[in-house]
């Protein structure tokens, strides 16, 4: 317990006013005649006892009045808990002030953002602190936090704040803010959390973290600022999803998102850009939605047409809400001429390629040139003298036992950056020649034997959807009906050597779909064919089944994955870093970055790798890299979007947020009354002074009962 007003408690000398008035007020004997003196005297006993009472009675409660007003006006405080040191409230601090700065702190209301909010309530604070505090001043950018020189300095750090567009969970930064007063000499140590509470800002992944940091630097007061809205009213969009980000010129670009209603119902317009080589606006799309009360709808817009090269776009809001930030989406998609297959199979090879090809380029988008895959089909015993340097992928299907000239081609084909797909079958007898060392280098593993199942009941099962060549599946990924196509034989490997990855396996676990790095390429190895002879008994049902669609998705986006069309990413979320693919004959010394600003400068690339990498991607729109000139030189580029949870308003309540911290206790305000009080709080603990003048009330009252009833006889 401690005393704001110490010397106030001489009061309590005071007490001694009761025993001198009580011991002065004392009645004196009078001196009576009675005959009947034993009676006088039993009743002069009885009536002795029972003053006796009163009086003492009487005299403690005054003496409890005086006392409790004593106490009282101390204004003494009771500390129930070891969080913070209890003291004075002028004892200096080691504060921390920790400002959320993610773009949803943007969102205005009454005609200020939420960080001016929190920055305005961060200065006020800053006043408040004793002083000798050390005061840090971080927000949610990357990177270490650091004390201010003086108090001046903190309070220009709180007025130059801005949102960041890759802005880190706050348990992060609230455990480096902690590592920071830890550091201090001061005994008290505090952390102010300013923020909305969205959701986003509060991952519930991190809460061991957070905990454990609390746990290694005990006594911390935290405080959360609570400087956000409870019902906001917003319009949004979701994240973009690209059916590809490279595609041939025979294919459409579809872009889906989703327009979300925070609030009421209203109905908003979303339109579609696309920039031009002046990087002019051209529209191309527009349409409009009425959304229920905190309803979402899906947006969905098609282009097609576009010439070869790199396009780029945004789709966006019309009209203004509260948060600007997420009512504009970019997008980067780059267009190639239809990649060249070539596919090798046992003669005669047309019949035997048939399932694969009308996969990859069905009779009826070549004939309306919307294929994207062009198959160039030849012989086997072809595949030695025929040059591989204009296509894209090659295909062996069921091949028979080749000669290690063909193997190393194949393997040097592979080292160059290209992609080669394997598809072992019943013409893999001679197992010899499979697992010499130049087919060793492109096969996943020695060939041991063909494992039978008559029965049909093993098939593709893939255990998850994590790989490029599944991402088409992950969608739908509970109701793929692989158990339809049943697989009745398939070749058993031997131990894969280092660098191969099992990406399908069958329901008895062995591998289905196997992937090896060569050089700069790679090569996907099935270990069941898709080339059968219909008038043989079949090794599977995968192009046949009953439900054949999840064989047409799986190769097609094994050739994507093959040709580098899947893998490709050229749209990313703001810190990321973004990897440009580069093609190795037309590759530069350096390139010439444009950002969303418009601020220009120079970059190298990775030669051995072949790829440009750029790491400063905090600016939210799109970027260009070109380098050699318009004409026959490189014109590449990439978006940067703001990530899903940087523009979520959804709120976290109180009860998870103190779910979050576990043991710790934290304290959550809105308003600079209640932060006084609970800085009070922590600092001297809970005053009593009402609870002490509710006492000395009741103490007078009692006294004044007593009092009467005395005196009154």
């Amino acid at each position: 317990m401690t005393f704001a007003v110490p010397a106030l408690l001489a009061g309590t000398v005071l007490i001694a006013l009761p025993i001198v008035l009580h011991l002065i007020m004392r009645r004196k004997p009078k001196l009576m005649e009675f005959p009947a003196l034993r009676f006088i005297r039993k009743q002069h006993d009885t009536n002795q006892r029972r003053l006796r009472l009163r009086h003492l009675l009487l005299l403690l409660l005054r003496m409890a009045a005086i006392a409790l007003l004593a106490f009282a006006l101390a204004q003494p405080s009771l500390k129930f808990s070891d969080m913070g040191m209890v003291g004075s409230q002028e004892a200096p601090v080691a504060a921390a002030l920790v400002f959320d700065a993610a773009a949803r702190m943007q969102y205005r209301h009454e005609n200020r953002t939420r960080l001016e909010a929190a920055a305005e309530l961060g200065k006020w604070l800053l006043a408040q602190l004793p002083s000798q505090s050390e005061i840090a001043v971080l927000d949610t950018r990357l990177g270490p936090g650091a004390f201010q020189v003086d108090r001046g300095a903190a309070r220009q750090r709180i007025e130059r704040l801005e949102t960041v567009a890759n802005s880190q969970p706050l348990t992060g930064v609230i455990g480096e803010a902690i590592r920071l007063v830890a550091q201090s000499g001061l005994s008290r140590k505090e952390v102010y959390v300013f923020t909305d509470l969205s959701r986003g800002g509060w991952p519930a992944d991190t809460a061991s973290a957070l905990q454990d940091r609390l746990a290694d630097v005990p006594g911390v007061g935290i405080y959360v600022i609570d400087v956000g809205i409870e019902n906001p009213t917003n319009y949004g969009l979701g994240g973009l999803r690209l059916s590809n980000q490279v595609l041939s010129t025979t294919g459409s670009l579809r872009i889906e998102t989703d327009l979300q209603r925070t609030g009421p119902d209203g109905e908003r317009a979303v339109e579609l850009y696309l920039l031009d080589d002046q990087r002019k606006e051209q529209k191309r799309s527009e349409t409009s939605r009425s959304l229920g009360s905190d309803e979402s709808q899906t947006i969905d817009f098609r282009i097609g047409g576009l010439a070869v090269g790199t396009h780029q776009g945004f789709v966006r809001l019309v009209g203004q809400d509260g948060l600007a930030e997420d009512d504009t989406r970019y997008f980067t998609v780059e267009v190639r001429p239809a990649w060249e297959i070539l596919v090798a199979a046992p003669d005669p090879a047309e019949r035997n390629s048939l399932y694969l090809t009308e996969a990859l380029a069905p009779a009826v988008f070549r004939q309306r040139g919307q294929a994207r895959f062009v198959c160039r089909v030849i012989d086997l015993d072809e595949l030695e003298e025929h040059a591989l340097d204009d296509y894209a992928a090659v295909c062996l299907l069921d091949p028979t036992p080749l000669d290690a000239t063909v193997w190393k081609k194949l393997g040097d084909f592979a080292a160059d950056g290209h992609g080669v797909a394997i598809f072992l079958g019943r013409n893999a007898t001679a197992v010899d020649s499979f697992n010499r060392p130049m087919a060793q280098a492109v096969l996943p593993g020695q060939l041991l034997r063909q494992a039978l199942t008559p029965y049909g009941d093993v098939g593709l099962a893939p255990r998850d959807y994590q790989h490029p060549v599944l991402s088409a599946f992950r969608e739908v990924a509970g109701s793929v009906p692989w158990d339809r196509s049943p697989v009745f034989r398939y070749w058993q490997l031997g131990d894969p050597p280092p660098g191969v990855a099992p990406i399908v396996r069958y329901t008895d676990g062995s591998p289905a779909l196997l992937e090896r790095a060569v050089g700069n390429g790679r090569v996907l190895t099935m270990t069941t064919p898709v080339s059968d002879d219909p008038n043989r008994k079949p090794w599977n049902l995968l192009p046949v089944g009953e439900e054949p669609w999840p064989f047409l998705i799986l190769v097609n986006e094994m050739m994507s994955y093959l040709v580098g069309s899947s893998d490709q990413q050229l749209n990313y979320f703001a810190g990321q870093t973004a990897v440009l693919h580069l093609d190795a004959q037309r590759e530069s010394p350096s390139y010439l970055l444009t950002t969303p600003s418009d601020l220009k400068f120079r970059i190298t690339a990775d030669t051995r790798r072949h790829t440009l990498a750029v790491t400063s991607t905090d600016q939210v729109g799109s970027y260009r890299v070109r380098a050699g000139g318009t004409a026959a030189g490189v014109d590449r580029g990439f978006s940067v979007n703001l990530a899903p949870e940087q523009t979520t308003l959804e709120r976290i309540t109180n009860e998870e947020l103190i779910e979050l911290f576990g043991p710790f206790e934290v304290r959550i305000a809105r308003t600079p009354q209640e932060i006084q009080r609970d800085i009070s709080s922590s600092r001297v603990g809970r005053e009593l002074f009402g609870t002490l003048i509710l006492l000395v009330a009741l103490a007078l009252a009692a006294e004044h009962v007593v009092a009467s009833r005395f005196y009154g006889k």
